[in-house]
């Protein structure tokens, strides 16, 4: 598995996403079993929040690391209510006692909220400071936002960017490649699966004799300073994320998923799910 440099450490290209996990108490066992499935097939970086089921995939992340917490890179998100010089201590802690774990290696601001970027800042360095959390970064952060935040101790920014959602490619990509700053992508497989049924994705995926999903996470992949995050339950999805970092897209692919799927040529507003 190829890996980058993030938050000081050297972690997998594709990590695993939990967005919708913990909502279903009949499909935990399945959801800690995908997990860990994607564990032994190096897939460590786990991202999750405290807003995912309310708190209920961070149980299921839990349960999945159980163990083998020193094999994980650990992420996790703070609601923007939460994010004040007394909230975010206190969801740190109902986040570390759901994780089953003492300390988390990247905490995020889920997206702008009421406080001050400085108050947000200062209750992350304290964290930081008692070893509650190793790094700190931000999530749905424009280049705008960025800009107002100009914190270098920020380790990464996770937003929605998949083929539909090319818009961060006109100026947040480069300028976080600029600076080195890893961005996370969120939902790189779209939503409800009609990305995966896109004909163009199809002719490639057969071309090279993968899946569409495998075409689509390449397509990411071939970007400098990206991670994606894919949620599976499923092993055979699990097993299919992980080869996809393998896969090298010819420039016939490259053009033809442009002709499709328009590079933006514009400033676009930041596209948040």
């Amino acid at each position: 598995m190829r890996t980058l440099k993030l938050a000081d450490r050297q972690v997998p290209v594709i990590g695993q996403g939990t967005w919708r996990m913990g909502e279903d108490r009949q499909q935990r066992n399945q959801e800690i079993a995908a997990l860990r499935t994607g564990i032994e097939l190096g897939m460590s970086l786990i991202d999750t929040a405290e807003m995912y089921g309310e708190g209920g995939a961070e149980e299921v992340v839990g349960k999945a690391i159980a163990g083998r917490r020193d094999e994980v890179f650990l992420v996790s998100k703070a609601y923007p209510h939460n994010a004040s010089c007394k909230g975010l201590p206190l969801a740190c802690e109902r986040s570390l006692k759901r994780l089953g774990c003492e300390v988390i290696d990247l905490y995020l601001l889920h997206w702008r909220g009421q406080y001050p970027l400085a108050e947000t800042i200062e209750a992350f360095e304290r964290l930081r400071e008692a070893g509650k959390i190793r790094r700190w970064g931000v999530s749905n952060f424009d280049l705008a936002d960025l800009d107002e935040l100009d914190a270098p101790a920020c380790a990464t920014n996770q937003v929605l960017y998949n083929l539909e959602s090319r818009g961060i490619e006109f100026d947040l990509l480069p300028a976080c490649q600029q600076q080195r700053m890893p961005l996370m992508a969120y939902c790189p497989l779209g939503q409800g699966g009609a990305l995966l049924a896109q004909p163009t994705l199809q002719q490639i995926a057969q071309r090279h004799e993968v899946s569409t999903a495998q075409v689509a996470l390449a397509w990411l992949l071939r970007q400098d300073q990206v991670v994606v995050i894919p949620k599976a339950v499923r092993p055979a999805h699990v097993r299919l994320n992980a080869k996809a970092c393998e896969l090298q897209l010819a420039a016939e692919d490259l053009q033809a998923i442009d002709q499709f799927f328009t590079p933006p040529r514009r400033k676009q507003r930041l596209e948040i799910v």
